[in-house]
């Protein structure tokens, strides 16, 4: 069994979160990881860059110069690639049905084996935010500041629908309900948020540690559990 540290916004420590041995257990492979993180490197790129060959150029149909009697190489186009304003050679040009499919269990699996990573090298933490009612960026690093934290890769993840106790009122959205945070660490270099359900392997991989909200802790585990 894991244990996860809870905090508040003040670095203190204020509780703990146990996660059961079976939300530990990964059933995924290095392999499989390079795979998904590759295939996701993959879908990110544009493939928008585009030049334009000799066909494609604006160009006069004459030749530079005659064909012969002038002692030069013959040319016979002015829209050639050695030639200002020409065609591009072997330059790139946009690409079609370059998008890598991922299976969505191993995507599942991926994104498990990494978040069970961070847990069992205690970079994975529970944030306490409620008592923030107005933006305070000095609060946010100075928080960071007390964690060791500061100048690195940090993630926080929020629920992603909240919905009221009281019947008949509305789902409140989350970045409403954090929206007093997460004011606070937008000024903050290399801090995201982001909703649970919404992240990614390599949202996880590139974050040196992650902060879960307090709220979140109920979807982190269905997360771990697979079902999500």
């Amino acid at each position: 069994m894991a244990v996860l540290k809870k905090y508040n916004l003040a670095g203190d420590e204020v509780g703990q979160v146990a996660i059961e041995d079976e939300l530990l257990k990964s059933n995924a492979n290095s392999q499989m990881i390079k795979d998904y993180i590759v295939a996701l490197r993959e879908n990110a790129r544009q493939w928008s860059a585009n030049t334009k060959t000799r066909a494609e150029v604006s160009h006069s149909g004459q030749k530079p110069h005659p064909q012969k009697g002038t002692g030069r190489a013959r040319q016979g186009y002015l829209g050639a690639a050695q030639y200002k304003g020409g065609g591009r050679v072997h330059a790139p040009r946009p690409k079609f049905d370059q998008h890598v499919r991922i299976n969505r269990k191993e995507k599942r699996a991926a994104i498990r084996h990494l978040l069970i990573e961070k847990i069992l090298d205690n970079r994975l933490h529970i944030l306490q935010v409620e008592d923030m009612k107005e933006p305070k960026t000095k609060k946010v690093a100075a928080f960071l500041k007390s964690r060791e934290l500061e100048g690195k890769r940090i993630l926080f993840l929020g629920d992603a629908l909240i919905v009221p106790e009281k019947e008949g009122a509305k789902p409140v959205s989350p970045t409403k309900k954090f929206d007093a945070f997460l004011k606070s660490m937008s000024n903050i270099q290399k801090s995201n948020f982001m909703m649970i359900p919404n992240v990614s392997g390599y949202d996880v991989l590139v974050h040196h540690d992650l902060f879960v909200m307090e709220a979140a802790v109920d979807q982190l585990k269905v997360m771990l559990g697979g079902q999500q």
